[in-house]
């Protein structure tokens, strides 16, 4: 609502917190804990994510806790937790500067990740060869050299071509493989059947291109490959993580300087929230929930709190469970599922159906317009804490200003609300909490809070009081069985919907420079705003003349999920059968069209793949 106070009345902190945890506490005694669930946010800090956490194990009793990296990189994580027994990088993005090769797979840095395309772009100007592989142009293009634009959906066809040529022309590092891996003679023989010749009709890249790409990689005496959303969010999400990790163990490029695997992270946690265990299967530092050493560890940090065996439900497993009466009561902090859920309508009745909703964050979300109790929190400037980046790089925030109002960190929320279920929580500043997540955090190894306090950011792996960090990982091994990474043969899977005569074009959904993730904050900052003010979608131009719309008409674009009306953008960088639509617009929100099937491994949703149609409606002021 414009004024909220049309529908919500403001209420003392004393009071919201009684009502919020009370309304939790009643679904918990009277249904069980598995009645309540929680989301928690990659935008805090290591404490607060590490508190949620608990809050909801020690709590309610069960792990049905997740955040945003179930809806990014789940799958990456999965497969390099697989295949290399870490599911963090292997390589800062910084070590690009010693490599000679690298690969971009996926993502578009120049919009979404600028410091990392910054180094890119450096990189290409040193006379570095920079691959850029995604089925839409993008700026980095013109520091490229090689750019294929292959067909979405084949990111496996198009992977497995390229180790052929690599495995058929004995181009391969035999020494590496032979002292570092296990399957390469079962991964071997599946590749036999990708020849480029075959997979070039299916990923739209030709032979010849696909040779060279393969030469270039192989050849090099440093590669590294980096990925985004564009490989994770996708029902064979894993497949494609597990593809590029074969690629770079098949040419010997991990574990050196200016190699290695590198997912880009799209928030400035997310890394941190997944290793302080804001995810269903796993405790802090990726302990599974189903080891019982594991759960005796906890029971004695956590003064006897019994941790349930049995790996929690994940963000869309939540949803469905909430449409189904099965979950009644949710805590959400900082997190926006009523935008960045897919099918998006489905999990906004998912919300409309619980009996209790606490929202947590610093505006008003479309998520919060469902709560019952809004707790008003405190941006990033307005705490003190810590986060982990994309780099391994535990980095302390200090407050630089005072919240708004009464709006509290976070982190005294979360004491609260324990306190109010009955957990006895005393915790005075974030640095207690630190050094509890040390107890049983191995990645904190010689990392303390006054260290973090006096040097501002250390890297993890760390070997001593004075080591600034390892930035490559994996030199002598990896953390599995033998100390040996792992071959996993993927094959081509469709995506879960492929287009028809009724639904013709592919819908790709992302982020633009202007406006990040769900728009919470961005789409409030005016200069933004200013730049990008309207839901747009990106055709290219030839489409829209055959669809007989001009660049600023709008649009209707529908799938089997739903429909929204949206402005017209002619864009040569997408294809002619495919359709691009930012999903921070809460006016024409993508997410009311993409496709919440789940990668089996990963359980990320399809995201970057739904069969929809277009069609022009009426008239609007143009924009081009």
């Amino acid at each position: 609502p414009a004024n909220p106070l049309t529908h919500f009345r403001e209420a003392s902190w004393e009071e919201a917190l009684e009502a919020a945890a009370g309304g939790l506490k009643g679904l918990r005694d009277t249904w069980g804990g598995k009645a309540v669930a929680g989301f928690g946010s990659a935008k805090c800090s290591n404490e607060e994510a590490y508190l949620f956490q608990k809050l909801i194990r020690k709590g309610f009793g069960h792990n049905n806790v997740d955040h945003c990296t179930r809806l990014c990189h789940a799958s990456s994580v999965a497969a390099l937790m697989e295949n290399v027994g870490s599911g963090a990088v292997t390589a800062s993005f910084n070590e690009i500067e010693h490599a000679d090769v690298a690969i971009v797979i996926g993502a578009n840095p120049t919009e979404n990740h600028p410091v990392a395309a910054t180094f890119f772009k450096q990189f290409a100007a040193r006379g570095g060869k920079l691959i850029v592989m995604d089925p839409r142009a993008q700026a980095l293009k013109r520091h490229a050299s090689h750019m294929l634009q292959f067909r979405p959906g084949t990111d496996v066809a198009l992977l497995n071509a390229i180790m052929n040529v690599i495995v058929a022309e004995k181009l391969y590092d035999r020494q590496y493989v032979e002292g570092f891996t296990e399957g390469f003679f079962e991964f071997r023989d599946h590749i036999k059947g990708f020849e480029p010749e075959k997979m070039a009709p299916l990923c739209g890249i030709d032979a010849d291109v696909i040779r060279d790409v393969a030469r270039t990689f192989a050849r090099a005496r440093a590669g590294m490959i980096f990925w985004g959303m564009g490989v994770s969010q996708s029902i064979h999400g894993t497949d494609n993580a597990r593809c590029l990790i074969s690629l770079a163990l098949l040419c010997g490029h991990v574990g050196r300087p200016g190699t290695g695997l590198h997912p880009l992270r799209g928030q400035n946690n997310v890394q941190g929230a997944s290793d302080a265990g804001l995810i269903p299967q796993f405790m802090p530092d990726y302990h599974s929930v189903t080891d019982p050493e594991v759960r005796g560890l906890f029971r004695h940090i956590w003064e006897g709190a019994e941790i349930n065996p049995e790996p929690g439900l994940t963000v869309v497993e939540i949803v469905d469970a909430m449409y189904r009466g099965e979950i009644r009561g949710m805590y959400i902090m900082g997190e926006n599922p009523a935008m960045s859920d897919p099918d998006v309508e489905h999990a906004r009745k998912g919300l409309a159906h619980l009996d209790w909703l606490v929202v947590q964050d610093v505006f008003l979300t479309e998520t919060a317009n469902y709560a019952d109790v809004i707790l008003p929190a405190s941006a990033w400037p307005e705490k003190t804490g810590t986060v982990t980046n994309t780099n391994r790089q535990v980095q302390m925030g200090r407050k630089a200003v005072e919240a708004p109002g009464e709006a509290r960190e976070d982190w005294r929320i979360v004491v609260a609300m324990a306190n109010g279920l009955g957990l006895d929580w005393d915790y005075d500043h974030p640095r207690e909490v630190f050094a509890e997540m040390k107890m049983s955090m191995r990645s904190l190894h010689h990392i303390t809070w006054k260290r973090l306090e006096d040097e501002n950011a250390v890297m993890y792996p760390c070997l001593g009081p004075t080591d600034p960090g390892q930035s490559v990982v994996f030199g002598d091994g990896f953390p599995r069985r033998a100390g040996r990474a792992r071959f996993t043969p993927a094959r081509v899977t469709p995506p879960a919907e492929t287009p028809d005569a009724n639904y013709p074009f592919i819908l790709i959904t992302g982020r633009q420079l202007e406006h990040w993730h769900t728009g919470s904050m961005t789409r409030r900052a005016s200069a933004l705003d200013a730049l990008e003010p309207e839901a747009n979608a990106s055709l290219h131009p030839a489409t829209l003349r055959k669809l007989g719309v001009k660049p600023g008409g709008m649009l209707r674009i529908e799938t089997r999920r739903g429909a929204i009306a949206i402005m017209a953008r002619a864009d040569r960088a997408v294809a002619e059968d495919m359709v691009f639509v930012p999903f921070a617009y809460v006016e024409a929100a993508a997410n009311v069209l993409t496709n919440p099937q789940l990668d089996p491994y990963g359980k990320i949703p399809e995201f970057k793949f739904s069969a929809c149609r277009v069609k022009g409606v009426g008239e609007a002021v143009a924009a081009e």
